[in-house]
């Protein structure tokens, strides 16, 4: 999982000419039935109306480019680029470019995400038991690069290197508000900038839509003075996932995901943050903020009819200050119903369409490319 760190929106895609390009590709395929699927590029370029709980409704254009860098290699996974430009009612900018490239023989994996947000969102305080009656707004302008790099070792093992920069100026908040009031690390803006390692066991047999395998991901990112950031803490990350085929084309989707921070002082938007289109969904991201988090969530996903599948879905985590005081005792939840159209019968690209329901009200419509995990 690449952490995002703007406000990857959640999609509704108003996609006539993404219908015609899917048109377009299934001429192809009846024109030159003797081709490689496996070995095309695939582009599909979008008009966008979308909604999302921080956005409200928001107008753009998206884009996801599929490809593998040697066209005869066909062991290889396919890689993807997935570009968005978006700008929302509530005066949000949005634009961001990520993606996976797998290299001839997946040697080498490059994940990249690079974003500009000037985003109105907001804050309801640091912790696990902030009420809703503490909401307010701020505003923020954030650049942010993470490159991250990995070698592979061994049949199934992958050894990387990462870099994370965030830049985050011009945060504008209520004088005399929550925000204003708590000593909140980075409120005035900063930047920090770290390296850190990965490491990575992968048997998943597909980029998009596995049906089996696992996910072992573990990575620290170490941030200090000497590297040009404004704070000096060690970032940790977990993720666990595991994927079992139960039925034909049904699939039962597991993972364990933690989250974890150490260090005297954590900048705002650098803790860990509950909520989003990928994690807790239903919730608002950030709707609960501290040090560390940890999530589990598991889906259970199903074909309906032609290029349709559909998902159920549950969660559940919370968000705490110190390690130990993570606990099985008054967590959150969330659950809900999803809906799947295939893009790209080749490489399995799905547009999801997810209705994620919380505690206290919360709940959410999410539209985007591919799968939360």
């Amino acid at each position: 999982m690449i952490r995002s760190h703007c406000h990857w929106c959640s999609f509704f895609f108003i996609c006539l000419f993404a219908t015609s390009t899917i048109i377009a590709q299934n001429q192809q395929d009846i024109k030159n039935p003797t081709d490689s699927l496996p070995s095309r590029r695939s582009l599909l370029i979008f008009p966008v109306i979308a909604r999302s709980i921080e956005t409200d409704w928001a107008f753009g254009a998206a884009g996801s480019f599929t490809f593998r860098p040697n066209r005869k290699d066909t062991s290889s996974r396919t890689s993807n680029i997935q570009g968005l430009g978006l700008y929302s009612l509530n005066k949000q900018l949005v634009i961001a470019l990520n993606g996976t490239t797998y290299f001839a023989n997946e040697r080498y994996i490059l994940n990249q995400q690079v974003s500009y947000s000037y985003f109105p969102d907001s804050f309801w305080g640091i912790g696990p038991n902030t009420p809703e009656s503490n909401k307010e707004s701020y505003i923020f302008k954030q650049y942010y690069i993470y490159p991250h790099l990995q070698r592979r070792i061994g049949r199934r093992f992958f050894l990387g290197m990462l870099y994370e920069y965030q830049r985050l100026l011009e945060v504008d908040y209520k004088k005399g508000g929550l925000l204003d009031r708590e000593e909140i690390p980075g409120k005035n803006g900063y930047q920090i900038s770290g390296v850190g390692f990965s490491f990575t066991w992968d048997s998943r047999n597909h980029a998009f839509v596995p049906d089996k395998g696992e996910l072992l991901q573990i990575q620290f990112n170490h941030f200090n003075e000497a590297l040009g950031s404004d704070y000096r803490y060690t970032n940790y990350m977990v993720d666990l996932r595991k994927f079992i085929k139960v039925y034909r084309k049904q699939v039962l989707a597991l993972q364990l995901y933690g989250f974890f921070n150490d260090g005297v002082e954590v900048p705002l938007r650098s803790l860990a943050s509950l909520g989003g289109y990928n994690s807790m969904r239903g919730y608002y991201d950030g709707r609960y903020r501290d040090r560390n988090q940890f999530v589990f969530q598991t889906e259970y996903r199903f074909p309906i009819y032609w290029r349709f599948g559909g998902v159920v879905f549950g969660s559940t985590g919370n968000v705490t200050h110190r390690f130990k005081d993570i606990s099985l005792s008054h967590l959150k939840y969330s659950y809900g119903l999803g809906l799947r159209f295939q893009l790209n019968r080749s490489e399995k690209l799905n547009l999801r369409l997810d209705y994620g329901i919380g505690q206290d009200s919360s709940r959410g419509l999410y539209f985007q490319l591919a799968e939360a995990f």
